[in-house]
């Protein structure tokens, strides 16, 4: 089945969504973002987790089968079943105080009721320590070997740069690939 089934994946605040969305925008296709799979819609978000079955389904539901998607976020422990779908695999990384700042900002944003403030605090000491690997979760050890395992090529950017850069860079492996097809 030939066309672009884009992951994009790295680090919390490292710009894995900012970049599918500008990417999808770029192909003319639809963004979807792991967390919208992962985690069940809560007020507050991001409580209970989907058994992963109910991601995987939910996921051939709604794009998986179609021809050309971007799925941006995490799913490297429970992506048995979907990473072969994937053309192209992008791996973003950013240093720890940028996505620290980056995430700063946007949970200080979400953050409605103080109640809630020292799971953001909990939710920040988690995310810093993404590239120690020391706390459970998603971390770049993890992140790296996993990548080794995809059948897909991967593409591996700052996201330091800007988001416009990235989407070029990305259109043209994807170019690339085609060109080699």
């Amino acid at each position: 089945m030939p066309g672009n089934r884009v992951h994009i994946f790295g680090a919390s605040g490292a710009g894995t969504t900012t970049l599918g969305r500008a990417l999808a925008s770029a192909l003319e296709t639809q963004h979807f973002d792991t967390d919208d799979f992962y985690w069940h819609p809560t007020d507050p978000p991001f409580r209970h987790k989907r058994p992963v079955a109910e991601r995987i389904d939910l996921m051939g539901q709604v794009f998986l089968p179609r021809r050309d998607w971007v799925l941006s976020g995490s799913l490297d422990s429970w992506s048995n079943g979907v990473d072969h779908r994937f053309t192209l695999a992008v791996y973003l990384t950013l240093d720890t105080e940028t996505r620290l700042t980056r995430l700063r900002a946007r949970e200080g944003w979400r953050l409605q009721d103080p109640s809630e403030r020292e799971n953001m605090e909990a939710f920040l000491a988690w995310a810093a320590a993404y590239d120690d690997g020391l706390l459970p979760g998603r971390n770049r050890s993890r992140h790296l070997a996993w990548s080794r395992t995809l059948d897909c090529p991967v593409l591996r950017l700052d996201s330091g740069r800007p988001v416009s850069i990235l989407v070029h860079d990305v259109l043209e492996a994807l170019d690339h690939r085609q060109a080699l097809a």
